[in-house]
């Protein structure tokens, strides 16, 4: 194997066997736009704080690998970065050998002010119920929850990635929002 000296000669040998690479300023760019998305849906999925910033830092590293495989002509960057996003919790499941819900506690942490004890402890009672809750829709209708609030995504781009029709995705989360409501209801829950 060839050995490669300088900083350029080892750019021109990566882009050799990569194809295009992602400059620091670049990466830089998309990591400081995408990363909250991301961990986000991460959370969403797998309910485990740490787990979701090692998940999130093998996507990353992944697009720095990958980026050469990017083209603009077969799709939106962001669609291609959900579809990394989406193998790599499936890799976590299939690795987990058992199946887990997502947990919205890290992303409520981040949202709300310190709370009182008497607001932790009415929103710890509220977030029970919604697991709960959330622990009866099938996985797909969790994972294009997850899609949809998590990262932020438009139905289509959520289409695109699950390779179905974006009325679909609709429905689909749609009927979902209602059983969601619908079990938190006969939970006796109410969000006053």
């Amino acid at each position: 194997m060839e050995v490669v000296q300088g900083k350029a000669d080892r750019r021109n040998y990566a882009t050799a066997l990569y194809g295009a690479t992602v400059s620091k300023e670049e990466f830089a760019q998309l990591y400081d736009r995408y990363f909250q998305r991301v961990f986000n849906y991460i959370c969403y999925r797998i309910n485990n704080h740490y787990a979701a910033e090692d998940i999130c830092s093998q996507v990353f590293e992944t697009v720095i690998r990958k980026y050469h495989t990017y083209s603009s002509e077969k799709g939106n960057f962001e669609v291609w970065l959900f579809a990394i996003v989406r193998n790599a919790v499936t890799d976590y499941f299939r690795m987990q050998n058992k199946r887990r819900h997502f947990s919205l506690d890290s992303i409520l942490d981040r949202v709300f002010p310190k709370p009182s004890p008497e607001e932790l402890a009415i929103r710890d009672d509220n977030n029970r119920v919604l697991f709960e809750a959330l622990a009866r829709l099938r996985d797909k209708e969790r994972n294009i929850i997850a899609m949809k609030y998590g990262a932020g995504l438009k139905n289509s781009e959520i289409a695109q990635l699950l390779e179905v029709s974006e009325s679909n995705i609709g429905v689909v989360l749609y009927r979902s929002l209602r059983k969601l409501h619908a079990t938190l209801e006969a939970g006796g829950f109410r969000n006053e």
